[in-house]
């Protein structure tokens, strides 16, 4: 992808799924890349390890990384991991934002407490990932992109899931918001919404066969999505291959989204 090459890259929640074949794929593209985790230290070490591996592969062996704990709910986390990207590597061009938790509970039964922290991985942590970032941005007079991994439930409802599916609907604003008000200045701000994908959060299914028909059988393409779809999403729109979209979703999710179940003619 044109433009990437040489830019430097933070990918929260980057130690497993999508945000690790993220991390991979731009590394791939010559961005340098700062790998964000929240717990587990060996997780990182693994995105970084398979990322510097493709990067060489690809031809690109000046490519550059970093790990970084912290949890994206925390305020004080969010500043000091922005803070370590631009110490190390003297600026942040591409945010990613993809950490997220969900929460599976009846609506009317979620625990505030429960509601609270997914709103504040999800949509607020994003938020201030993305806050921080055009500090830097605005700061150095540089352009940039920020880029939100959302879902498909940002504009399909998810019961039983219901703080997920506000996160999401959020961020959905929160890209058009940052987008209008920023582009003017050189930075663009888009999502992306996976649909159906066959990533660790979604174990419930994906190692169930039949679970995983049933799934499958709402994509009018018949499949889950991969994590690697995804991540050549970001990488496009990261790249100056986009460089006049900006407060775009680019939903990847098969045709989920198409209303599936009128591929019959069952109402006129």
């Amino acid at each position: 992808m044109k433009g990437l090459t040489g830019k430097t890259a933070l990918i929260t929640g980057a130690s497993s799924g999508i945000g690790q074949a993220i991390a991979i794929r731009l590394a791939q593209e010559g961005c340098n890349i700062a790998i964000n985790y929240r717990r587990k230290v060996e997780e990182g070490e693994y995105t970084e390890k398979m990322a510097l591996q493709s990067a060489r592969e690809a031809g690109r062996s000046s490519v550059q990384s970093i790990l970084i704990q912290g949890d994206v709910s925390k305020e004080d986390d969010i500043i000091r991991i922005v803070n370590s990207v631009i110490e190390k590597f003297g600026s942040l061009d591409i945010l990613i934002n993809n950490a997220g938790i969900q929460a599976e509970c009846p609506s009317h039964e979620i625990p505030t407490d429960k509601f609270d922290q997914v709103i504040a991985v999800n949509l607020r942590g994003s938020y201030l990932c993305a806050r921080e970032t055009i500090k830097h941005l605005l700061a150095q007079q540089r352009s940039g992109v920020i880029i939100n991994v959302s879902s498909i439930h940002e504009i399909i409802p998810r019961p039983m899931y219901l703080s997920y599916a506000i996160s999401k609907g959020g961020m959905g604003s929160l890209t058009k918001t940052l987008a209008l008000e920023y582009a003017n200045r050189g930075i663009r701000v888009n999502a992306i919404a996976p649909g159906a994908t066959i990533t660790p959060i979604n174990e419930s299914w994906t190692t169930d066969l039949e679970k995983q028909t049933i799934v499958e059988s709402h994509i009018p393409m018949r499949r889950a999505g991969t994590s690697d779809e995804m991540a050549a999403g970001v990488a496009f729109l990261a790249s100056d291959e986009a460089a006049y979209i900006t407060g775009q979703t680019l939903f990847i999710d098969g045709g989920l989204t198409l209303y599936a179940d009128f591929r019959e003619a069952w109402s006129a």
